[in-house]
Formats: structure tokens, sequence, C-alpha cells
């Protein structure tokens, strides 16, 4: 059994959880607290040189590289296939790797702003820059969403089954959601119907549902769950 050492509620602890449970790979979830905060435990640096989350163990193999870590355990177990395959086309990969990259880092940049709100000054101990914050929302968010949206298709971003894609943005914004922001059905009715399919799926319930007491020790935002 592999350990995923990460910080709970972590977009990036959650998509290599969910990856493993979509391969059905058995594992452990190490609690690491508080790394976000700068005070991480001793034998960090010698599990994540680079100091980032998640770290995965698999035997006497350690890795610290979330990218790596998903395409590894795409390799331990191949089926089911997050990243399309090669007989699958040269074109689905591509467009998995663009919207995994472009935009989960366009859906980062909403939730590191969103989050500012009570992150500023109830962890890093400064006031929050509203005017910042405020921009985002307002001006970058809507071209985000409105991009997305007019992706969807079908259930999946691409193909008939989950992606790397799916796993990094639904991750995103599930947080997005946590932190007590909507996505507009009216305005974006593909991305809200996607995003409450894609929790739905029984990989996702799994990994929110051993989320639930940190959320709510946190006192964020679940009941949008119910709907999935």
């Amino acid at each position: 059994m592999l350990t995923i050492h990460g910080v709970p509620l972590s977009v990036h602890t959650r998509k290599a959880i969910v990856t493993a449970i979509l391969k059905k790979i058995d594992y452990r979830f190490e609690v690491v607290i508080p790394v976000i905060p700068g005070n991480p435990p001793s034998n960090w640096s010698t599990l994540s040189p680079t100091g980032l989350i998640p770290v995965m163990q698999d035997g006497d193999f350690t890795l610290a590289d979330l990218t790596a870590i998903c395409l590894y355990l795409d390799r331990k177990q191949p089926a089911p296939s997050n990243p399309p395959r090669r007989h699958q086309g040269l074109r689905p990969r591509a467009v998995v790797r663009r919207l995994r990259r472009r935009h989960h880092l366009s859906a980062c940049r909403c939730i590191r702003c969103s989050s500012r709100r009570s992150s500023d000054p109830n962890i890093r101990n400064v006031p929050t820059d509203k005017a910042v914050v405020d921009d985002v929302l307002t001006n970058v968010q809507p071209k985000i969403l409105g991009y997305l949206d007019g992706q969807i298709t079908g259930k999946f971003l691409v193909g008939d089954a989950m992606t790397l894609a799916d796993i990094a943005i639904v991750s995103n914004f599930i947080v997005y959601q946590y932190l007590g922001f909507e996505i507009d059905a009216g305005r974006y009715p593909k991305l809200a119907r996607y995003l409450r399919e894609i929790a739905a799926t029984p990989a996702f319930q799994r990994a929110l549902a051993d989320e639930k007491p940190f959320v709510e020790q946190m006192g964020l935002k679940r009941d949008f769950l119910a709907a999935a």
C-alpha cells in the first residue's frame, strides 16, 4: 500500500488521491500539518526536497511532484487511463494537456484571489487587498468561466472518461465553492452541470467524504455537494 502525504483540502493533494481512487490503488493518507503556514514537520525536507505537496511513497520509492505522481500511478495501474493513450489519437492528448495546465492555472488564480478574503487575515496576518480580489472576480473570472462553459460538450472535458484535466479543474472549483463562492448556473449552465456531475462520481465522493471533518472544522461551505 502506498502513502500520500499532504494537506487536507489541498487541490494538489486531492488530485493525487482521486487519481489513486480511480486506479483502484490502495493508499493511506498521511496528514501533514502545518506545511502551508511554513512550519513543516522535521522530516519534511527529506520527503519533499522542494517543500511541495503532495508526496507519494511506494515502498522505498518517494516522489514529491504532483505530475510525476499522477503519471506514476497511471503506469502502475494502466486502466482506466487518465491521459488518453497514444492509440486514442494525438488531439485528445493535446487537449487534455492544454486544459489541465492552462485552465487549471487560470482557475487557481481565481481561487487564490478569492481565498485571500479569509487566508490573508486569518493565516498570513495581513489585511486582504480587496481591490485585487475584486478585479479578478469582476474581470478575470468571467472570461475563465465563460471559456470553460464553452468547452463542455459532454460529461467529461475530453472523450468518454475522466482525465487529468477533469480532476485538475474540478478539484480547483471544489475549493472555490468551499469558500462560499458559487457558479452561476443561469450564466454558465454547462459548467455548473459538469462540476456537479463530476463531483458526484464515486472517486470524488470518496475523496470529499474523507475531507468532511476538516471542512467542518474550518467552517467551510459544503452544502453545494448535496446537489451532486
